[in-house]
């Protein structure tokens, strides 16, 4: 998928056996995040220098909205080709280290380790340029997620906080269901209908769409 926006352009890219969504969001003048790279084979590492190479791209910025095995198989990688330091929330630094962990429970390839080298605080901005974009802490699904919301373009880049008809699973460690909940209805159902989300699995859907029809949310 790739949505042109007013400023900025957003390409979203499905990876690993965990079906994860990795974005980058890029500037009109080429400046671009990587958000979640879940880069799981080295064909995935060559289909995102490939997208950005060819769109003459350059990576400013690597960020994870939470560190669960599935959204950080990539930040080695990404970190490495391009000269990035990783952002984080401070609370996902026990997630980020239980990784190896996780990966054996699922029987999974063990990702590269990569620690922060800072973190990134809720009522945070963040600039791609001059495009903003807002920080909300958002736990529930893991004690430190946190999207970006770009207001003047109406999205938001959720992670696994809330999809389409569903929300994110609450049953990993330091997951709690009130918590998300409470997120969920703090931090995004306060925002327009037209707001669009962008979520770590699955399409990408509408915070209207989500007030009306999300059964989890009733």
């Amino acid at each position: 998928m790739d949505n042109a926006k007013l400023n900025t352009n957003i390409a979203s890219f499905c990876f690993n056996p965990f079906q994860e969504n990795t974005y980058v969001i890029t500037h009109a003048n080429k400046d671009c995040w990587i958000i979640d790279p879940g880069c799981y084979t080295l064909q995935e590492q060559k289909v995102l220098i490939s997208y950005i190479e060819k769109n003459g791209l350059k990576p400013v910025r690597l960020v994870n909205t939470h560190c669960h095995l599935d959204h950080i198989y990539g930040n080695k990688f990404v970190a490495d080709e391009y000269k990035l330091d990783l952002g984080i929330h401070e609370k996902e630094l026990v997630v980020l280290n239980a990784a190896e962990m996780a990966a054996r429970m699922y029987g999974a390839k063990i990702p590269e380790k990569l620690e922060p080298s800072y973190f990134i605080s809720e009522n945070e901005k963040l600039e791609l340029n001059d495009v903003v974009f807002d920080i909300l802490f958002t736990p529930g699904h893991s004690p430190g997620s946190i999207c970006f919301l770009n207001k003047n373009e109406n999205y938001c880049i959720v992670g696994d906080v809330l999809f389409q008809n569903s929300i994110g699973r609450t049953d990993l460690p330091g997951g709690n269901h009130h918590t998300l909940i409470k997120s969920i209805e703090t931090q995004l159902l306060v925002l327009d209908d037209i707001v669009e989300i962008y979520n770590g699995h699955g399409n990408p859907t509408t915070i209207g769409a989500e007030r009306r029809n999300n059964p989890f949310l009733v």
